[in-house]
C-alpha cells in the first residue's frame, strides 16, 4: 500500500513537472487512459484557457492511441490549442502535419485556415525583416485558392489586404529612407513598386507624392508633373496632393491636378504608362 501510495505520487510529480516544463522540453509522463479520457481532459483545459497543458493532452491521445478517430480530431485540437497559447512554431506544425497525414479531410480548410493565421500573427512592424510577412501572405492566399467559398477565405482576404499594407508600408520606409540620404534612384525603385505592387492599400498617395518628391531633387521637372497630375486627379482631396501642389508649384511648374483630362485626355494614361514602366 505504501509503494502504491509513493508510485502515484512520483506519476503526478511527473505530471506536473512535464507541464511547467514546456512542451518543447518533455511530455507529460506515459499513463495508459482511455482515449475519451485523455481527449476531454485536453478540452476541459482548453475552455480553462490552460492551452499548453490542454496541447499536452492531445499529443497524448495521438501518441496513445495513433490510429483512433480521436487521433486524427486531436493533432488540430493541438494545433488550435497551441495557436491560442500564442504558441504560432507548434500551432504550424501540428496543421501542417494534419494536412499531410489527411489531405482530404473535411476539416482540411480549417487546418489551412490556422496555419495562415498562425503565420499572420507573428507578422513583425515594418522595421523588421518582413520574411515573416511573405509567409503569412503565401498562407493566406493559399486559402483562397483552395477554399474560394468559404468562411476561412472571406476572413484571408481582409488579412490579405493588411499584409499587403504592411508590405507596401516597408516598401515606403525604405524608400524614404533612400529619400532622405540622396539616394534618389533607389527610392523612386521603392515608390513605384509600391503603387505597382499594392495599389489597392493606403500608402499609394504618399509613394505618388514621394515620387514628386524624388524627381524634383533629381530636376527631372515633367516627369514630377506627370506624377502630380496623376495624384491630383486619384486623389484630389489628400494631403499628399496638397504638397505636391505646393512644391511644384513654388518651383514654378504648372500642375494640371484633378482637371487633367480636359486639359489632355491622354496625359494621364501616358503619366500612368510612365510610371510602370
Amino acid at each position: 500500500m505504501k509503494f502504491a501510495l509513493r508510485a502515484c505520487v512520483l506519476i503526478a510529480l511527473a505530471s506536473t513537472l512535464a507541464a511547467c516544463g514546456g512542451r518543447n522540453q518533455t511530455e507529460l509522463a506515459y499513463v495508459e487512459q482511455p482515449v475519451e479520457q485523455l481527449y476531454n481532459e485536453g478540452f476541459s483545459h482548453l475552455e480553462r484557457r490552460r492551452y499548453q497543458e490542454a496541447a499536452q493532452f492531445f499529443d497524448e491521445v495521438e501518441r496513445q492511441h495513433p490510429f483512433s478517430e480521436w487521433a486524427r480530431r486531436s493533432m488540430l485540437m493541438a494545433a488550435y490549442a497551441n495557436y491560442r497559447g500564442n504558441n504560432y512554431e507548434e500551432a504550424i506544425s501540428d496543421a501542417e502535419r494534419f494536412v499531410a497525414l489527411h489531405p482530404g479531410s473535411s476539416s482540411a480548410p480549417y487546418a489551412y485556415y490556422l496555419i495562415a493565421v498562425s503565420h499572420y500573427e507573428r507578422i513583425y512592424d515594418v522595421g523588421r525583416d518582413q520574411s515573416t510577412t511573405r509567409q503569412a501572405m503565401d498562407a493566406l492566399q493559399q486559402v483562397v485558392r483552395r477554399y474560394p467559398g468559404t468562411p476561412y477565405a472571406q476572413d484571408a482576404r481582409l488579412k490579405i489586404d493588411m499584409t499587403r499594407d504592411h508590405l507596401a508600408g516597408k516598401e515606403m520606409s525604405v524608400g524614404r529612407w533612400y529619400l532622405r540620404n540622396g539616394y534618389h534612384l533607389a527610392a523612386i525603385n521603392r515608390f513605384q513598386t509600391v503603387i505597382q505592387d499594392y495599389q489597392t492599400t493606403s500608402h499609394v498617395p504618399e509613394a505618388l507624392h514621394r515620387l514628386v518628391e524624388s524627381y524634383v531633387s533629381l530636376g527631372v521637372d515633367e516627369e514630377a508633373r506627370q506624377v502630380a497630375a496623376v495624384l491630383g486627379h486619384n486623389f484630389p482631396g489628400s494631403a499628399w496632393y496638397s504638397d505636391s501642389y505646393d512644391l511644384l508649384t513654388s518651383r514654378g511648374i504648372d500642375v494640371p491636378g484633378d482637371a487633367v483630362e480636359e486639359e489632355d485626355p491622354g496625359l494621364l494614361r501616358r503619366a500612368m504608362d510612365r510610371i510602370f514602366g
